[in-house]
């Protein structure tokens, strides 16, 4: 979907500010508000209720909230009340709207700039989570306590392609599968003239991962630090790097302050945030 932007740009507003081309690109997928009013002319007549928030105010909070981490009762008055901001955030996100977004940001940047599918990198960060909740579980590297692993497949340019959430403790390779499968846009399918290959860190070394990436047509490379020196050797000098574009990717989710500690019980609220921040990264390498 094209979309004509006017007014401030994206990078023009400080990043818990909703900017007008931001919000021409979220609004057409806003489920609309049921009609308080019922019957036509002079019959038409109000049938009470709640009036509707107005939407882009509503947004704009929940931007605030994702950028700044703030409780959702914690919000400024100016975008209205917290649970209003939050009854919004979980009938949106039943309606698939963050994840659609998030299709539309990458729909967007391939039209303009082009996916680059031929070198893809996959690895997992872990966050805490001290609420618990659902796919968390005890943190090795954080004394037991209770956290949560993201694991994200970027492109070559780091533009987020998919994203799985499970327990701290889950090992990377058991994401691994879900994560590939869980691309939210159409995968170009790898041939002999048009490889696609998948950067992984020591982390997946073994037979598991490569069997779940070469089922999918990937051509996997993961390090083999015990031999680097002489493999450096026999190929001509060190080759260009390819897979740090996804730890960039997990420094920028990590930019939202909301997403740094996670404090959603429910799954699917988490992604849901993880969907929108996902959106918000697309649109802005759009602009650049």
């Amino acid at each position: 979907m094209s979309v004509q932007h006017t007014g401030s740009r994206y990078q023009d507003v400080p990043s818990w500010k909703l900017s007008d081309s931001c919000w021409a690109r979220i609004k057409p997928f806003l489920p609309t508000e049921k009609s308080r009013y019922r019957g036509r002319g002079r019959a038409r007549r109000h049938i009470g209720g709640r009036p509707a928030a107005e939407r882009r105010q509503v947004m704009a909070g929940i931007l605030y909230v994702l950028r700044t981490g703030c409780q959702w009762n914690a919000v400024p008055r100016e975008y209205g009340s917290g649970k209003t901001l939050h009854r919004y955030f979980q009938r949106w996100h039943r309606a698939r709207v963050f994840k659609r977004l998030w299709q539309a940001g990458l729909t967007e940047y391939d039209e303009l700039k082009g996916l680059e599918w031929k070198w893809q990198a996959a690895d997992g960060a872990m966050t805490k989570a001290p609420l618990g909740g659902v796919a968390t579980g005890p943190n090795p590297t954080d004394r037991a306590k209770r956290g949560t692993k993201r694991s994200l497949l970027v492109e070559r340019r780091g533009l987020p392609l998919a994203i799985e959430v499970g327990p701290a403790q889950r090992h990377d390779v058991k994401l691994l599968a879900a994560t590939l499968d869980g691309v939210v846009v159409e995968r170009p399918e790898p041939s002999a003239a048009e490889p696609q290959h998948l950067c992984l860190d020591k982390a997946y070394a073994g037979e598991p991962a490569q069997a779940v990436a070469e089922e999918r047509g990937y051509t996997v490379h993961v390090p083999d630090k015990a031999n680097a020196k002489e493999k450096r050797q026999r190929q001509g000098g060190r080759r260009k790097a390819r897979r740090w574009v996804v730890e960039v990717t997990h420094s920028w989710l990590n930019r939202f302050r909301r997403l740094l500690v996670r404090w959603e019980k429910k799954k699917a609220n988490f992604l849901a945030l993880l969907y929108f921040a996902c959106a918000l990264i697309c649109w802005r390498k759009c602009e650049v």
